[in-house]
């Protein structure tokens, strides 16, 4: 046996549908696509839109709506201020301080200190926003609390 005489597997090679080739190809007139709707139209509709559920009402608005979605939404990243005790006493602790420390994942984000955990020394904390909290114990422990915009 030689490789040129081996022929392809029975049913390997298919006929493809020769459609719209006249009512005898047994494809022809409307070329196997039915009467009207929108699969039997030209132009590239491969089928309905995302999200199209054959007529009935879409999820999307059957879903009740609440609330207010902001546009511009404030995202903080937050930091205790448990994590600021191992700053030495009397250093100031900025954006790019706590970034150093790998307390904060960037620098581009806004901070908010919030209150929990200790802090037993006195720092100067500089950021974008705090919890009333976090600032009573700032104070407490003999340091200052700065906003910067």
């Amino acid at each position: 046996m030689k490789i040129s005489e081996i022929g392809m597997p029975k049913g390997a090679n298919k006929r493809i549908k020769r459609r719209g080739r006249g009512a005898g190809s047994g494809h022809g007139k409307t070329s196997c696509k039915g009467h009207k709707g929108l699969l039997s139209r030209s132009g590239g509709h491969g089928g309905p839109r995302l999200g199209f559920e054959g007529g009935q009402m879409p999820l999307a608005r059957r879903m009740p709506k609440r609330g207010f979605n902001s546009p511009f939404p404030q995202i903080f990243q937050v930091v205790n201020v448990g994590s600021l005790a191992n700053f030495k006493a009397g250093s100031v602790v900025t954006v790019k301080e706590l970034r150093e420390q790998e307390i904060v994942k960037t620098a581009k984000a806004d901070i908010k200190i919030l209150g929990g955990g200790e802090l037993g020394i006195a720092l100067t904390v500089k950021a974008q926003a705090f919890s009333s909290s976090a600032i009573e114990k700032i104070k407490k422990a003999g340091g200052q609390a700065e906003i910067i915009k």
